[in-house]
């Protein structure tokens, strides 16, 4: 029996609502089963505490917990790619850096969209590093640092983690807006190069961001010191597979807006020396933003170095 053209076009229209609508059945009952979020540096350092204090937080508001997996290699890329290749159903979640989702960009020829194959879930983390230096050298302050620095080009040297690493690319940044030059030093990490630092005393000028660090309200920020817009920051936030129903992404980022609330959260990640994002940055909106502006900012700055991977 042939069914009239309009009854058979509602049919089809029910039946196409169907694989929707079992998404949405799926998403009001998530979580159903632990999470497991992806850090993709070795455990101990900061940006992995970081993550395990937000997720411990998480599984309050999320009622499943969220199970921390580190792994690591080719400098978080492995890590990362893991999670572009998981199943878009929100238990597979990647605990991003600054360092991961836009360094890494311009300095290797990625498998993956660093924006396009992932849904932000939210910035969780804000660490704004020091300008520091021996008390040997003689300034007293960032502006006389800076006219030391110009009246003895190469005298001095900046340890680093490594070409592409934070305090290289920092470094970078610092002789273009400042007019200085100085050499690099790589270190197997930053805490043998800070170990050396302390080890002959040092003196901190500023801290890299607009507003002051937190654990350290007395140290001014760079526009208060004379190197306005030397802005480094590096940042921690969390992303779920491209694909992602949008209410998961909503129920995720709830339970991180509820973590960053908490007291006991802030004062942890406050003694680890970052900052708390602004509760309008927290937003899954904002985190796409500011990792736009991120890429766009610094990828011209790595390219025109010439900063290659290791």
């Amino acid at each position: 029996m042939k069914l009239p053209r309009r009854r058979f076009l509602c049919l089809a229209a029910a039946a196409a609502a169907l694989p929707a609508a079992a998404r949405a059945s799926r998403a009001d009952a998530y979580p159903s089963h632990p999470i497991t979020m992806v850090v993709p540096v070795p455990a101990g350092g900061q940006m992995d505490s970081i993550a395990r204090i937000v997720a411990e937080s998480m599984r309050t508001t999320l009622s499943q917990p969220i199970i921390v997996e580190n792994v690591t290699g080719a400098s978080g890329t492995i890590g990362v790619g893991r999670v572009v290749r998981a199943a878009a159903d929100g238990y597979t979640l990647l605990y991003g850096a600054w360092a991961t989702q836009v360094v890494n960009g311009a300095v290797y020829a990625l498998q993956y969209d660093l924006v396009n194959d992932f849904e932000p879930i939210g910035l969780t983390s804000i660490t704004p590093w020091l300008i520091a230096a021996k008390n040997a050298v003689p300034a007293n302050d960032l502006k006389g640092l800076i006219a030391w620095l110009k009246a003895n080009p190469d005298a001095a040297s900046a340890g680093t983690s490594g070409a592409g690493g934070p305090g290289h690319i920092g470094g970078v940044l610092f002789q273009q807006l400042s007019g200085t030059r100085f050499q690099f030093v790589p270190y197997r990490g930053m805490t043998p190069a800070m170990q050396d630092l302390v080890s002959g005393q040092i003196k901190v000028f500023a801290v890299t961001a607009r507003s002051r660090l937190a654990a350290a309200p007395d140290i001014p920020t760079v526009d208060e010191a004379g190197l306005p817009g030397f802005y480094l920051a590096p940042w921690h936030g969390i992303w779920a597979p491209k694909g992602t129903p949008g209410a998961v992404i909503a129920k995720l980022n709830a339970a991180v807006v509820d973590a960053l609330a908490d007291s006991g959260v802030q004062q942890r990640l406050i003694k680890l020396g970052s900052n708390i994002p602004a509760r309008a940055q927290q937003t899954p909106e904002a985190l796409r933003a500011f990792h736009k502006a991120e890429i766009e900012k610094w990828w011209p700055i790595i390219k025109a170095a010439n900063i290659r991977a290791e």
